[in-house]
């Protein structure tokens, strides 16, 4: 599967994200750029999610419908064209990190998926819904991983 090259400026990958981005601090998601997308990608899916989190996997940001052009995304801004879906915490859009204090440092796996063709979901889609909508028509995929504890 191909590559997509994603990062941020904020800070490096398998670096510590800095306080600004999390819940205890500004709670605005950091800012990413994209590149080596395919130019037959109908449209881009970004999940945050942290694997490390006591109860399972904890869903911090769910953006589907992204403009497979945009090349980005400004800090605290939703990705050009996307739609921000409900997060762990609640809410719709970015939710910061926020592991129990004391915790070794969590990761946080940024992934940025290229569809074939849009993304189906129902209203109000689990996690899960849109990790099945996505596996059935990825074409490329992009990883970045921050790291955060308390």
């Amino acid at each position: 599967m191909a590559g997509i090259e994603l990062k941020s400026s904020a800070f490096n990958d398998h670096s510590f994200i800095p306080c600004r981005y999390a819940r205890e601090g500004e709670n605005t998601s950091p800012p990413l750029t994209w590149s080596e997308v395919p130019e037959e990608a109908a449209e881009l899916v970004l999940l945050c999610e942290d694997p490390d989190a006591p109860s399972g996997t904890f869903v911090h940001w769910i953006v589907v419908g992204i403009d497979p052009r945009s090349g980005g995304v400004e800090a605290g801004q939703c990705p050009p064209g996307g739609t921000e879906l409900i997060n762990g915490f609640g809410g719709p859009g970015w939710g910061g990190p926020h592991p129990p204090p004391g915790d070794e440092a969590h990761r946080y796996f940024f992934r940025l998926y290229a569809l074939s063709e849009p993304c189906a979901l129902p209203d109000a889609p689990s996690a899960d819904q849109v990790h099945q909508a996505v596996e059935k028509h990825q074409t490329a995929i992009g990883n970045f991983v921050g790291l955060y504890h308390r």
